[in-house]
């Protein structure tokens, strides 16, 4: 089961943190995003993290009681909101491709706005271990969504049936765009959405 954090105080902090985030739980998630990103996640320690929001290691195990906990709360926050919305909208009547367009703008925007490069986090080793098999079966069930989306879409354009995981595949290339240090766009969602029914035949 995911560690969700807790919300309680803990102890007081070393000094005051330049971190942003309401809440201690939300500036442990951002140091953390920002030093699993830039310098990795087996070479960041808790100790870090911690010296990074400005709080003892011991307040951060209140809140999280290990690494992994910190890292499956990041991966969650990638894939948790698209595989709902993917859910609602694949029960929704109306044309696919509208369905799918809407789905392809919000996850993308998600992917672009985040302060850090999270989805980057997806290609690290650590991610195969048995403590990660839920957040691994997620992205799964959000990519299977997708599919099913964009499997109508090829119906209604008489389209590429082959094309159907095609329209996943794009929304993560916003990760290897932020890798190369290119920066999103306002209409990036948009470009990458209407990109993705063009191949379906749309």
């Amino acid at each position: 089961m995911r560690s969700q954090g807790h919300d309680g105080r803990g102890r007081p902090r070393l000094e005051q943190s330049r971190r942003p985030g309401n809440t201690a739980c939300e500036e442990i998630l951002d140091a953390a995003a920002e030093l699993f990103t830039k310098i990795g996640y087996a070479g960041t320690s808790t100790r870090r993290i911690a010296d990074a929001v400005g709080i003892r290691q011991a307040s951060l195990y209140h809140h999280f009681p290990t690494k992994d906990d910190i890292l499956d709360a990041l991966l969650a926050g990638t894939v948790d909101e698209a595989l709902r919305l993917a859910g609602d909208l694949l029960a929704q009547p109306g044309p696919a491709s509208e369905r799918l367009r809407a789905l392809v703008i919000a996850d993308c925007t998600q992917l672009c706005a985040s302060r850090w490069n999270l989805g980057a986090l997806y290609l690290l080793p650590e991610l195969r271990i048995e403590r990660f098999a839920q957040f691994r079966a997620n992205r799964e069930e959000l990519r299977r969504r997708y599919r099913a989306l964009a499997a109508q879409v090829v119906a209604e354009c008489d389209g590429i049936p082959e094309a159907d995981d095609l329209p996943f595949r794009l929304v993560e290339s916003v990760i290897n765009r932020r890798s190369d240090d290119e920066e999103c766009t306002p209409e990036t969602p948009a470009v990458i959405a209407a990109a993705a029914l063009r191949i379906l035949g749309c």
